[in-house]
């Protein structure tokens, strides 16, 4: 693949982000994306395209990590670019997108899909057992209730 280069007069696009056990996940807001190009290297990855109104978008990322550029996917729909960036080291988590600690201005988090997911197994673990504590609970209680209130509905 030939290397995408800067265009001049190029802007960047909105991207959203978030992170997973094996994959993180980019989504580019640009209204009906033309002419896309995406390059996927093993510590960067480029997006070139056009949007809606002829300008021309340019982004570039140095990821946090390394990746698997062979396993990574791209999908372009009417309003978004989504690519699905495969970790090279599963089961870390990404503390911010890019390699640098300064976060630029087109970078945010997806709240809306995010999950600390680094904790899922210590708060299933809790919540199990908050279950079996209300589990014992229920099983020292004297003796269930007779319930011959009930009979006086019936007569009505």
């Amino acid at each position: 693949m030939p290397q995408i280069v800067r265009p001049d007069d190029c802007q960047p696009a909105k991207c959203l982000w978030f992170d997973r056990k094996k994959y993180v996940t980019l989504n580019f807001l640009i209204q009906q994306p033309k002419n896309v190009q995406v390059d996927i290297q093993d510590d960067k990855m480029v997006l070139c395209c056009r949007d809606v109104d002829d300008n021309k978008i340019y982004n570039e990322i140095y990821f946090y990590d390394k990746v698997q550029k062979y396993d990574c996917r791209e999908k372009v729909y009417d309003r978004t670019i989504n690519l699905l960036i495969r970790k090279r080291k599963e089961h870390v988590a990404w503390p911010r997108l890019t390699k640098d600690t300064a976060k630029p201005s087109w970078i945010s988090v997806d709240f809306d899909n995010w999950r600390d997911w680094e904790h899922e197994e210590d708060e299933g673990m809790a919540e199990y057992e908050q279950y079996v504590d209300m589990l014992q609970d229920l099983s020292k209680k004297e003796e269930c209730p007779t319930m011959d209130d009930l009979d006086d509905l019936d007569d009505d």
